[in-house]
């Protein structure tokens, strides 16, 4: 499916036949479907590694350096894995319930029938909304993670905003945010995979896309994870850590 898609997203933009109504109307979906939810888990989330990282660095006497390690613990890790997670469970269920509806109704034989690829009208815009999608909720992940984070310094643990903000300038760098929107992106695009696949391939009526939307999220976090320790660890090897 991924050759396939890969096939006629090169073919379709050089003759001008890309599916950008799909395309627009998949992205808003998503993003509705899934912005909200996001927001409700960056604000915790943020709060929770400002407690840890804060009574850390109580404990072993390094409150000026709280700012980086919230920081660039939210936007390293904290950002790429929180949409890994809301990718998975609110857009590729949506995804594969689409699609496995259309499945069971026959329309995608339908399709084929008429001659129309299903990868080409259904599946290639939906890979491409995901992951613009996915890029830009991590932006708002890293943002609200962030800011909830400083907020949160400030008001509940007695820190200055200088002393934060000057160890997260020291630490963070624009590589740090090109790398979780670089995973984002690439989870995007495996929960775009995996979803599609599942609602195409799903049987069995009613219970048969029930069955597929289960398989889509479990599969999807499992391979989201693993894959985000393979980007880590390879970020680690090629991209050293900036130091001071």
């Amino acid at each position: 499916m991924a050759a396939s898609a890969a096939r006629y997203l090169v073919t379709d933009l050089l003759r001008g036949q890309f599916q950008w109504k799909e395309f627009i109307s998949q992205a808003w979906f998503m993003v509705g479907v899934a912005v909200v939810p996001t927001l409700l888990v960056a604000i915790p989330f943020g709060v929770i590694i400002s407690i840890q990282i804060g009574s850390l660095a109580q404990q072993v006497g390094a409150t000026s350096f709280v700012g980086a390690a919230n920081g660039i613990g939210v936007i390293r890790q904290g950002s790429p894995l929180v949409v890994a997670l809301l990718m998975a469970g609110a857009v590729g269920s949506a995804i594969c319930s689409d699609l496995g509806a259309r499945t069971i109704r026959e329309e995608i034989d339908a399709l084929e029938v008429l001659g129309i690829s299903p990868i080409q009208r259904l599946v290639l815009p939906r890979i491409l909304a995901c992951m613009l999608v996915g890029v830009l909720l991590c932006g708002i992940v890293a943002f609200a993670g962030v800011l909830t984070g400083f907020l949160f310094n400030l008001l509940a643990q007695g820190g200055t905003p200088g002393s934060y903000i000057s160890s997260f300038a020291a630490f963070a760098a624009p590589s740090d945010l090109a790398l979780a929107e670089l995973k984002s992106a690439v989870f995007g695009l495996i929960v775009a995979l995996v979803s599609c696949y599942k609602g195409l391939a799903a049987k069995g009526g009613p219970k048969g896309v029930a069955d597929a939307v289960n398989a889509t999220v479990v599969l999807a976090v499992v391979l989201l994870f693993a894959v985000n320790v393979v980007i880590t660890q390879m970020a680690t090897v090629f991209l050293p850590q900036r130091i001071g």
